[in-house]
């Protein structure tokens, strides 16, 4: 499975943006699908986590109520809908796939498939 995100930016503090990852060559569907994030000299953290049908979803304290992971499988594309950024908000992020069947799975070490990631900047 190729993973290629979009959407990354600058956007003010407050404001929204959001994250698209665009899937191609595997079974899209059969993975749950998660979202990281890294700043730099920090390692690369957990945000948010789908399954595979896209009914249930999983996220880190920090984001959670004001991110939204969704997906498209008609279409082989994850979504971060990201809303009231922070600065802190501010790193690269990267979409992953894994294959685990017991969810949810926060270890990046269990995700199989990266994408190159998308900046994200949060001005304040």
């Amino acid at each position: 499975v190729q993973l290629v995100e979009s959407g990354g930016g600058l956007v003010q503090a407050g404001g929204s943006l959001r994250l698209s990852c665009a899937a191609s060559g595997g079974a899209f569907s059969s993975h749950a699908m998660g979202w990281f994030r890294q700043t730099p000299g920090k390692e690369r953290e957990f945000v948010a986590l789908i399954n595979w049908i896209g009914d249930n979803t999983w996220y880190a304290d920090s984001v959670k109520g004001r991110f939204i992971a969704s997906r498209d499988n008609a279409k082989n594309t994850l979504f971060l809908e990201m809303m009231s950024v922070t600065p802190e908000d501010t790193a690269v992020y990267y979409c992953a796939g894994t294959g685990a069947r017991l969810l949810p799975v926060r270890d990046r070490a269990q995700y199989e498939y990266w994408g190159q990631g998308t900046q994200v900047t949060v001005s304040s």
